[in-house]
């Protein structure tokens, strides 16, 4: 036998995000049939959410909590019981309207009337037009008199938010969108807490995702299952896939790789995964691969594998890298959605601003300019691992030829660029590239704002469908951008950013709070730059994130260099990533991580931005040092 006699089977499991597909299953689909082998995919996520959001999966949740003792219930169980009737009639039409299936239906939701309003809907109220704040509705401000099929979405988005709490006050208290029992797996030193969950008498996820893998196991007839697990949140679904897979058909091979897996499994001893799975792959995943499928066929030893955990006779796991090259970014094949239903996915509308929605509206192709990243220097970022260090780029024509062989296996033109930071150089070669083939796409993506993105390139790059660009300002404080090693300065930020806003560009800006060393005054400085850049028109949208130091990053290698202290961490045989830290400082991050996190929901809705930036703060803090028209200075330099 050879490995391609072998039936591989990509799997996304619960949860990643439901308005297009996670791209690792696509990534790895189009490679091995690439090199000649039968590979398939499913979306168990998707599949999930789908079977659960029904008359009779609903019917299910109402009767697990009907089952709850009385002490268990809550008001929301108790208004979804109130009005079961409306919800199992709405449920199809909705889901139908959100897949794109029932435009019409936008009429009736956006009346306010068609569906049942739990407490997910009390988020409107923040919707209110400043200039007549006695106003009726307090969406005709956001939307406007036209805006119908946005505000249904939205409508219909907050009726999901809803059932899903409801979901988790009866079945289930992990259930998430996107973070599906985080905690089970995220940093956790042991297996312990997966292996107990794992254990325990499946809930209606469990049996409802368990029933579905092995229809997918019926319907597919792997010999090779791959799991990819690129978040925490993803961890536990991923095991029982393989845990029913495996009840029906032991000899199943199992495979375990993705984002969690290179990050936080890197020092992985427990040999309990192995119950699971069969192995475990670290980093790019095509040459592991390739190498795990020939063991598989007869074809390689196991001392030959290529970064990959298996559990020996003794019970001992074991790592292998004998040194083989990676496939070239350049040779990994085009990505294919063949096999994912793609009319099936959900466009949510979770947030009115037009640039943040992006994340769960639509469904986008994910591609990648390069893999790694050009610049790897920021010291948060896990420069130590393989996705950031090894920077390999394609060129512009490979590029464009794989934009063109996907839409026209889609049939849609919409793509989402997925790098850490898409390099100038290579975005200005593919815009010239896309232009010449007079290809009309949209895209968007993830960049450095550094000073090589001049309005002329940013004119360049929306010529040729450029819609979005997201990008890391960080901590607003030059300061702390040095410490980072960022490379920019606030002033370039606010230079590249309104650059890009000019040529009609939207811009979302990563922010972060809690850097080693940051005091009070720092953070109110900051938020009052992340203010003149709303007010100046640079940016639409910014989300902060709080400072998490990682094992793999500079701060958690170099402490002393950045003024910390590291948390000892316990004696680890599972997951291994986020290290505490102690910051002389002694700020209370999280309590002013509140106050930005207000101040910046507003400034995307346009709210606020006149307001001195302390008014945001629970608390006492000093003035900003930062002149309020700091920015506005900086952009007539330019």
């Amino acid at each position: 036998m050879s490995a391609q006699d072998l039936r591989v089977l990509a799997v996304i499991p619960p949860m990643t995000q439901l308005n297009t597909p996670y791209p690792s299953t696509a990534y790895l689909t189009g490679f091995l049939r690439s090199r000649g082998i039968a590979a398939m995919q499913t979306d168990l996520a998707l599949a999930l959410v789908l079977e659960l959001f029904t008359p009779a999966g609903l019917a299910a949740v109402r009767a697990a909590a009907a089952a709850l003792p009385p002490e268990r219930r809550t008001p929301r169980l108790d208004a979804f019981e109130a009005q079961f009737e409306r919800y199992a009639s709405t449920i199809t039409p909705t889901i139908r309207f959100l897949q794109g299936g029932d435009a019409t239906l936008a009429h009736r939701i956006a009346g306010r009337a068609f569906l049942p309003e739990g407490a997910r809907f009390c988020s409107l109220d923040v919707y209110v037009d400043p200039d007549d704040p006695e106003g009726g509705d307090p969406l005709a401000w956001a939307f406007g008199a036209l805006g119908t099929q946005d505000r249904a979405r939205h409508l219909a988005t907050l009726y999901l938010d809803d059932l899903a709490d409801v979901l988790r006050d009866a079945v289930d208290a992990r259930f998430e969108f996107v973070r599906y029992a985080e905690s089970l797996a995220a940093s956790q030193p042991s297996f312990e807490p997966l292996a107990q969950a794992l254990a325990a008498p499946p809930n209606l996820v469990d049996a409802t995702l368990e029933r579905l893998a092995r229809d997918a196991l019926a319907e597919h007839r792997p010999d090779v299952v791959l799991l990819s697990v690129p978040f925490p949140g993803s961890v536990y679904g991923a095991l029982r896939i393989a845990q029913a897979m495996k009840a029906v058909q032991p000899g199943l091979r199992v495979a375990l790789g993705g984002g969690f897996v290179n990050t936080e499994l890197r020092e992985l001893s427990d040999a309990r995964l192995f119950d699971y799975v069969d192995a475990v792959t670290l980093d790019a995943g095509e040459r592991p691969l390739l190498a795990l499928l020939e063991h598989w066929a007869g074809k390689r030893s196991r001392q030959r594998l290529v970064r990959t955990f298996m559990r020996d006779e003794g019970g001992v796991v074991r790592h292998h890298d004998i040194g083989e090259a990676d496939v070239p970014f350049a040779e990994v094949g085009t990505p294919t959605w063949d096999g994912l239903p793609l009319g099936r996915y959900l466009s949510l509308l979770d947030m009115l601003n037009p640039m943040h929605r992006l994340w769960s509206d639509g469904r986008w192709n994910k591609l990648t300019v390069a893999h790694g990243c050009y610049w790897k220097k920021c010291s948060f970022c896990d420069t130590s691992l393989d996705y950031i260090s090894r920077y390999d780029a394609a060129g512009a024509a490979t590029l464009v030829d794989r934009i063109e062989a996907i839409v026209a296996e889609t049939g849609q033109t919409g793509f989402h660029f997925v790098d850490e930071a898409a390099p100038p150089k290579s975005l200005k070669a593919l815009a010239a590239e896309l232009q010449r083939r007079q290809l009309s796409i949209s895209w968007w993506g993830n960049v450095r704002f550094e000073k090589s993105f001049s309005p002329e390139l940013c004119r360049q790059l929306a010529d040729s469908g450029c819609i979005a660009i997201s990008g890391g300002l960080e901590v607003a404080s030059d300061r702390l951008l040095g410490l980072m090693q960022k490379g920019v300065s606030v002033e370039q930020v606010a230079r590249v950013t309104r650059a890009f806003s000019d040529a009609g560009v939207l811009v979302h800006a990563y922010l972060m709070y809690g850097f080693p060393t940051q005091t009070v005054q720092d953070t109110v400085d900051a938020l009052e730059y992340v203010r003149q850049l709303f007010e100046a028109g640079c940016i639409q949208s910014g989300f902060f994130h709080r400072f998490t130091c990682t094992v793999h990053s500079p701060v958690g290698r170099d402490p002393a260099a950045y003024g910390v202290t590291l948390q000892p961490l316990p004696p680890t045989t599972f997951a291994r990533n986020d290290v505490g830290f102690v910051d002389p400082t002694g700020v209370d991050h999280d309590r002013l991580g509140t106050a930005l996190k207000k101040a910046i929901y507003n400034y995307m809705h346009g709210i606020g931005l006149d307001a001195d930036v302390r008014s945001w703060f629970d608390q006492r803090v000093p003035k900003p040092t930062v002149p309020r028209g700091r920015i506005a200075r900086a952009l007539e330099r330019r």
